[in-house]
């Protein structure tokens, strides 16, 4: 099972030591306009195959993703201190304009995970580029809101002293400033919150609330500040959701993706949580949110469809 990824930036590089770290495919081939620096950081990683799973790990051009299942899209400009993701837009939109047809003309098959920020719209140009050269929008996804989900149940389970593999909370809509945190779905052992925090004597204060609100919704910018970039995080959610993909698993996660199903939210590039299986998202999910988490996912979109109608595919 052969992964491409292109861009080798610390998202991308991050990725791919992810998934030789947890053993996903067989063969990662990776791509980048700077060859010297493809060429170390698939040396860097295939040296730690030996203490890891049986992977090879190298560099390529476009012509080495001929036969690959599913192509990483991690390349783009990076996000600056201080600046929001909407404000990448327009300068990452050009860099897809020429990486979406140089992937599709050696593998015309794959299933195309976007990784590169402002992810949403970025997933939502992709799908567009890629529908020139008749690929269905159902094989261009995003990552979408994973990590945030991510930080909202770790968060949760640090609050709560639980395993966050047993927190059930979801973030939706934007992966940026207007996510929505969805407190009224959130759940431990079939628990609601406040049930949960009764039980095991640990309740959860409106202040404590909004101060993990505050840590989720500002947790890049944070780590942007003190060392420049984020990519553990995001670089094992690109392993969970291409071992996924691979293996056809049917997971339940908060991809992005086009919105076709869900009434007020179609047409728009969003997260919600999605049954994902070998092909892409297979379904959404749509949430029982309360009124003010509803409002929030509707400015959410209504951010998004503005950011969107502000760049054109051309």
């Amino acid at each position: 099972m052969k992964i491409g990824i292109v861009g080798c930036g610390m998202v991308g590089s991050a990725s791919a030591f992810a998934l030789v770290m947890r053993g996903v495919g067989r063969e990662i081939v990776l791509v980048d306009l700077n060859k010297t620096r493809a060429e170390a950081e698939a040396n860097d990683i295939y040296h730690a195959v030996p203490f890891a799973h049986p992977l090879t790990v190298r560099a390529g051009e476009y012509a080495d993703l001929s036969g690959a299942e599913v192509v990483v899209i991690a390349a783009g400009v990076a996000q600056k201190p201080g600046e929001t993701r909407l404000q990448l837009l327009q300068r990452n939109a050009a860099v897809l304009a020429q990486v979406v047809p140089a992937i599709l003309r050696y593998a015309p098959d794959a299933v195309m995970l976007v990784v590169s920020n402002p992810v949403d719209i970025l997933t939502h140009l992709t799908a567009e580029f890629a529908a020139r050269q008749w690929v269905p929008a159902t094989r261009v996804l995003g990552t979408g809101t994973m990590l945030d989900t991510a930080r909202f149940r770790t968060l949760l389970g640090r609050h709560f002293g639980v395993d966050p593999h047993h927190v059930h909370a979801y973030v939706v809509g934007e992966h940026g400033d207007s996510e929505v945190l969805t407190w009224s779905q959130a759940s431990i052992g079939g628990m609601s919150l406040d049930e949960f925090g009764k039980v095991h004597g640990r309740t959860l204060t409106p202040e404590q609330k909004a101060e993990v609100d505050g840590q989720v919704r500002g947790a890049a910018y944070q780590i942007i500040a003190g060392k420049g970039a984020s990519y553990y995080g995001i670089g094992s959610a690109v392993a969970r959701l291409v071992d996924v993909l691979l293996h056809d698993q049917r997971a339940i996660l908060t991809v992005c993706c086009r919105i076709t199903t869900v009434p007020g939210l179609e047409g728009v590039t969003l997260s919600l949580p999605h049954v994902v299986g070998g092909r892409g998202p297979l379904a959404a999910i749509p949430l029982h949110l309360d009124d003010a988490e509803q409002q929030g996912l509707s400015r959410s979109a209504a951010v998004l469809r503005e950011a969107i109608a502000s760049v054109s595919a051309g």
